[in-house]
């Protein structure tokens, strides 16, 4: 129902469930939030993709509407935009749904070329949660964002990288390309910045500051420096 695999300082995550297109139950999402966890601990950037032809249908709708489901989906997402390394999501295909929200607590979308988005509650009776909707809004826009809720339509990967839900088009692969380039840059600095960037309202909390405060005092601020003198590129370890 899932697969994690490692290369160097990068994890992939892969949702094994292609029989029903990789549709989140609740089984399969402890699992996500479980391994999430794991590679957050010691992982450089971790990468999120499915198996089969596509990302994610979304919830599994025999055991969508559960209030226990959607607890633990809400605290799966919120593990992927707390970890404290990039999580990058790797879309081919299409991603639905919860699909979509998970790819929003992400922090950076790589789509294939073909592949499309799209949120169909309402054509399902359902809504979505205000984290949902925000932060849909405040990626793309008011706009884009109403196309996907109110008309609940499809977007094509080259409308999602106009509106800028996609980071960049590509494979897979490409992500996993992204992700091994993303691992080489300074931990520290990568975790203060995500912090600010999920940071809501703006207002430098304590976390935030101390964050900022430990990459500027690391090690690998120091080494930066070094390397820079000595004309190579640095070695950055996370201290």
């Amino acid at each position: 129902m899932l697969g994690v695999s490692r290369d160097g300082d990068v994890v992939t995550i892969e949702l094994q469930r292609p029989q029903r297109r990789n549709a989140l139950n609740e089984e399969l999402v402890a699992l996500l939030h479980e391994a999430v966890t794991a590679a957050a601990a010691d992982a450089r950037v971790i990468v999120l993709t499915g198996a089969g032809r596509i990302f994610c249908a979304g919830a599994d709708l025999d055991g969508a509407h559960s209030e226990q489901f959607l607890r633990a989906l809400m605290a799966m997402l919120h593990a992927v935009e707390n970890a404290p390394v990039p999580v990058i999501s790797a879309i081919h295909g299409g991603a639905l749904g919860a699909g979509v929200q998970l790819t929003l607590a992400s922090d950076l979308r790589v789509l294939s070329p073909d592949a499309f988005v799209g949120i169909p509650a309402a054509k399902l009776g359902v809504s979505l949660d205000n984290w949902t909707v925000r932060r849909l809004a405040a990626l793309i826009g008011g706009g884009p964002a109403r196309t996907m809720l109110l008309g609940a339509e499809l977007i094509p990967a080259a409308d999602a990288y106009t509106f800028g839900y996609a980071n960049r088009i590509g494979t897979p692969a490409d992500a996993q390309a992204w992700a091994k380039q993303i691992a080489t840059l300074a931990p520290l600095s990568l975790r203060h910045l995500k912090m600010v960037l999920n940071g809501g309202d703006g207002a430098e909390t304590p976390e935030q500051a101390a964050a900022l405060r430990a990459a500027w005092e690391s090690a690998d601020a120091e080494e930066a420096m070094v390397a820079r003198r000595e004309k190579r590129a640095p070695k950055f370890v996370g201290r």
